[in-house]
This record gives structure tokens, sequence and C-alpha cells, in this order.
């Protein structure tokens, strides 16, 4: 199989492509990969056979990781997403079924609500909605014990066999050959430092918010004996996707033996062919998960009224020429602009965080202040804009933001684990007309 090249950004993105049937299938991988040596992992290689059986399969290295370039920083769920875009145009696919495993299942999930279009079923395997334990979530560790596990994980890379003991706390079940070939894997798809800085992002991953968004039509699949993630966060994930299939296999492991995970490979690949069939009777997706900003300038009226019509309008026409230039930066949309205020949506939460930020740093040049506000959630599409409770939510969060700061819902705060954006927590409010209560984050920065 030849290693192609995709080019996201400045990042080159290995992906390779098996297989020629009329679907396409794009494989996330887990935290580590490597798109040539996971054909000596038997159990994988038997997935990616059976996969290829049916259609085409793309399965890629994320960026930092196996083949794709290294030295990269440590990547968002949102910069992932660019990824499988940048991967499937590369490949030529409109439209494909995301397969994920362990750690991809997040992303996967994520790209599959906000880009409906182009994913056309959804299949995840051994994943989870959120790293850390909660008051609301009781899978997983504290976030001390988990900080604890990544410094002592650290620590054990640094001896001879560590690999080789993580391989076997994988895969208890598998043959030598097996362990062997996950080993070869672990050294050559990451160095300790890399995966130690990819964990200490992934233990921000929460995805809770955006599941009930998802609309594809999905298989959760889980081990009842899995080794690194509990049966129990498979089965909190299924319920918390509308619809979604969920089925369990009495196999002990994350990734098992080839003949333990032959009946997996046959469950997913007849979930796609079933799939396939009705994604081609589907009519166009209809919602679709958006990040919606609002902004509007801090005491227009006064403003106004001190500069007279004339000089207020040409203050306007500089604010909206500014806005736009950010907007086009930020690949956000103007939907509407009324008045002093502007309404625009994001296919990424960071970047519309980021276009808000600059937004209000530049309108200041202008001897003004905007106040903004950034919700994250399921939009309807009416003629093409979004449109929906998601989109009230933001306008009410921007409605509780003081002059000159970037508000957002919780939601926003959560997508955007390892932006390296920090947030202040102004506390819980109630959003006028928006049932529950709301808590909002003030944005400190976004180095």
């Amino acid at each position: 199989m030849d290693t192609r090249y995709a080019r996201s950004g400045d990042v080159s993105i290995a992906y390779q492509v098996t297989g020629d049937g009329p679907l396409d299938i794009v494989f996330v991988p887990p935290s580590v990969s490597h798109v040539e040596i996971v054909w000596e992992n038997a159990s994988l290689r038997l997935l990616f056979e059976r996969l290829s059986a049916i259609g085409r399969l793309i399965h890629f290295d994320k960026r930092g990781t196996g083949m794709s370039d290294r030295g990269v920083g440590v990547p968002t769920l949102e910069t992932r997403m660019d990824d499988v875009r940048a991967v499937m145009d590369a490949a030529g696919s409109e439209r494909a079924a995301i397969v994920a495993l362990s750690e991809g299942c997040a992303m996967a999930a994520l790209f599959a609500a906000t880009y409906p279009a182009r994913a056309w079923a959804l299949a995840l395997y051994g994943g989870y909605a959120r790293t850390l334990k909660a008051p609301d979530y009781p899978f997983g560790p504290s976030e001390s014990e988990w900080l604890q596990s990544l410094s002592a994980a650290r620590t054990r890379s640094e001896e001879p066999d560590s690999t080789e003991r993580r391989a076997k706390s994988l895969s208890p079940d598998a043959p030598p050959e097996l362990i062997a070939a996950i080993t070869n894997m672990f050294h050559h798809g990451t160095s300790p430092g890399a995966l130690e800085a990819l964990n200490r992002m992934n233990v921000q991953i929460d995805i809770r918010g955006v599941l009930p968004a998802i609309r594809t039509p999905t298989l959760v699949l889980h081990n009842i004996g899995d080794t690194w993630v509990e049966v129990g966060r498979g089965r909190d994930l299924a319920q918390r996707v509308t619809g979604a299939r969920y089925v369990e296999f009495a196999i002990n492991g994350h990734v098992p033996p080839p003949e333990q995970m032959a009946p997996v490979a046959d469950e997913i690949a007849s979930f796609l062919v079933d799939a396939w069939e009705g994604a081609r009777r589907e009519p166009e997706p209809d919602r679709v998960l958006a990040t919606v900003l609002f902004t509007d300038i801090v005491d227009s009226t006064a403003r106004m009224a001190e500069l007279g019509d004339a000089k207020w309008r040409a203050l306007l026409e500089q604010h909206h020429a500014v806005v736009r230039r950010e907007l086009a930066r930020g690949r956000g949309r103007e939907v509407d602009t009324t008045g002093d205020g502007l309404f625009a949506s994001f296919d990424g939460p960071a970047r519309a965080v980021r276009c808000a930020q600059a937004i209000s740093d530049a309108v200041r040049e202008l001897g003004i202040e905007i106040r903004a506000g950034l919700h994250t959630g399921e939009c309807e599409l009416v003629d093409g804009k979004v449109a929906g409770i998601a989109v009230h939510t933001g306008a009410r969060v921007a409605s509780h933001a003081e002059p000159g700061e970037v508000l957002v819902s919780s939601t926003v705060k959560d997508l955007v684990a390892g932006s390296g954006i920090e947030f202040d927590d102004r506390g819980v409010a109630d959003l006028k007309g928006i049932p529950g209560e709301w808590r909002l984050f003030a944005v400190a920065n976004s180095d």
C-alpha cells in the first residue's frame, strides 16, 4: 500500500487508501498509530481488510503521530477535524462513514455533528464522552488521579520493557506476536513526551454537550472487559446519541486478538452496508452543530447622539469592515448585521472565540468597545443559515457580557480544550427564555 500525504494548513498528514467499493470509509485512529506498521497488528489488519472488502477505506495518522508531521504541538479536536477534511479532500471523498477507535471517538463524533453532509454513518468502538469523573459523570479518574498517572507513566516510559507492558495491558489475551506488533507501533507511533502532552490535552475532553446533535446513523461498540475504557463509559456514550445502536462484546481487553476482533469487524461492516442503503435515499441534512457569535457595540445610542447621523454611519461602516475582515480570517460566516450588532456562525469553536477577541481588539482602535457572546449547539439550517434554540442561547449569552468581554457557554469551553484559550468562571446565569441554568465563562486570553 502506498502512503500518501494531504496538506492541512502547514502540516502534512499521512494516509493510505485500500479497497475500491462504492462507499467511502474513514478510520480515525486512537492516540498512537502508524499507517504502515499498523498492518503488522493482526487485529487491526483484520478490521481494515473487512472494511476494504465493502468499500474504499481511508486511514491516516493524526498530526504529531506516526508518519504525519511531528513537532506540531498538541492538536485540539477542532484541528483534528480539519485534518480529516483535508484527508478526505485529498482522497477525493465527498462523503464517508467515520469509524473510530478509542481516543479517536470524540473527534469522530464531533466531526459527524459538525459536518453531517460529509458523514453518512458513524461507528465508535471503545470510546467515551468525557475523560474525568464529575458530579454528573461517575466514570474515569479524578483530575488528581489522572495527573498522577501521567507522571508515573512518563517515569515508566524510561524503563526498558515499559512499552511491552503497556501493549499487554491493551490486549491481555493477545499472543506474543500481537504484543510484539502493538509494541512496535507504540515505539514508532510517537515519543513518550509527545504522548504525555497529548494525554494532558485529552484530560479536558468533554463532548457530552454535542452528542445529542448527532443525526448521523450511529453504532457504538464496547467490550465488557475493556481494560482501558470501562464499559460504563461506552454505555453512557451510546445513550447520549439519539437513536444510536449499542452492541457489547464479551471480550477482555481494549483491542483483542484477531479471533475475538472478527465479530467486532463483522458488526461494523454489516452496520455500514445497511446505513449506506439508507444514506443514498436521505435528503440533505437540515441540522448542523455550529458555534454562533453575537456582538454589539457598547453604549451605541449615546455614541450615535454624540457623533450625529453622518459620522455614526461612517463609524458603523468602519466597524462592519473590521468585522468582515476578521470573519474571513476565522472562517466565520456572517448571518446578519442588525444596526450595531453582528450575528455569525462558525464550524469550529476555537476559531470563533479567537475571531471574537480579534474583533474586540480591532474595534478599540476605532474608539469603540463591543460585548460578545458565543454558544455551540445544534442549529436548524433555514435557507442555508443557522437558526433555532442554539442561536437564541448565543444571543442570551452575549447579553450577559460586560463591555470588552467575550463570554462563552460551558459547551464552548469544553470543546476548545488544548487550544491555549483560558477562561475566568463567571458563575451560573439564567438566560431569558432558555430553560435551565447556564454556567458562563469569560475569555482570559488565547495564547
